[in-house]
């Protein structure tokens, strides 16, 4: 069985006004909605993931007069980002307010907070009087989903709707940068590159080294983005050579950013911008690691993009996803 699909904003909205989950699109990927306001409604989001419920979650608005109605206020620094950036794939971590739930900040004195880039969901969220709290429509620790379907092929009909507003334009989670401590701290590389950010607001702390087990945002856990088939990450030449040894290469699947790999069937490689265009790559991305993990083979191995601008956030998912 599988969640209804469509294009109805007003029936997304009274959905999620009984407290259902609702899939929506969002410019990054998809998420799973539910009123914030709501514990019970919330709830539901971590049981449907199987999430960790010490991984807090995201909350979305349409603008910041939402924002300021629920208490919140970005610092100066944050105001300037927002300016440029949001709506957009841009997330801040800040000071809660009494108003939102513990369970959407997993019981820490910050929330993270940003303006999505879809029309459709940017409608939905004007016509809703909450906010929503909507981490990726995926079981956790899964690759996230970029289109409707996606979504109906992992979560069936635990979702009450889909609202389908056609594929991810970025294809990669929102940055995430806290302004809980006085200098900004980037947590997750993201839709927006760092080089971006820093234009706009000077030099930010970088990621600590590791991963938290104890996150003040969401995308922070160690292992995640994961797909069922092991994944090695590096230079794919020497790792496709090496595998080589033990395994067929009909049971080896490739991804790479513009070149093929020798020695590799042509249909078992993905190269995700010939041109080297890494907002292309990055879009493509998810949408190889699931078709690669659908087909019958042993090994995924996937080259080191370049560490600067999207490439950067590219790394960490696949990072991430060859934890095992």
């Amino acid at each position: 069985m599988s969640a209804q699909i469509g294009k109805d904003i007003g029936l997304a909205a009274e959905k999620l006004r009984a407290g259902e989950l609702v899939a929506i699109p969002t410019e990054t990927v998809y998420g799973l909605a539910a009123n914030a306001l709501n514990e019970m409604a919330v709830v539901k989001i971590y049981q449907v993931k199987n999430r960790p419920q010490f991984n807090p979650l995201i909350l979305h608005v349409a603008n910041m007069e939402q924002l300021r109605k629920l208490g919140l206020e970005l610092p100066e620094a944050a105001r300037e980002l927002a300016a440029r950036f949001s709506p957009g794939p841009l997330t801040y971590v800040i000071p809660t307010s009494p108003k939102i739930p513990d369970i959407v900040t997993a019981g820490t004195q910050a929330v993270a907070v940003r303006i999505p880039n879809h029309p459709m969901t940017l409608e939905l969220l004007q016509q809703l009087e909450f906010p929503l709290a909507a981490p990726s429509a995926n079981p956790s620790g899964y690759v996230s989903p970029t289109s409707a379907l996606h979504v109906a092929g992992q979560l069936g009909d635990q979702v009450g709707y889909i609202l389908d507003g056609g594929d991810c334009k970025v294809g990669l989670e929102s940055t995430i940068i806290s302004f809980l401590e006085e200098k900004p701290r980037l947590l997750r590389y993201g839709g927006i590159p760092l080089e971006s950010i820093e234009a706009v607001i000077g030099p930010v702390e970088l990621p600590q080294e590791g991963y938290s087990d104890n996150p003040v945002a969401p995308g922070m856990l160690a292992r995640h983005y994961a797909t069922r088939h092991p994944l090695q990450l590096g230079k794919a030449s020497e790792l496709v050579e090496t595998a080589l040894k033990t395994i067929a290469a009909s049971r080896i699947v490739t991804i790479t950013l513009e070149t093929e790999i020798p020695g590799i069937p042509a249909t078992h490689q993905f190269v995700l911008s010939p041109e080297g265009n890494l907002e292309e790559a990055a879009r493509r991305l998810f949408g190889a690691l699931r078709l690669a993990d659908e087909m019958e083979i042993d090994l995924i191995i996937a080259d080191m993009f370049p560490e600067k601008g999207l490439g950067r956030a590219i790394n960490d998912r696949l990072r991430r996803a060859s934890i095992r």
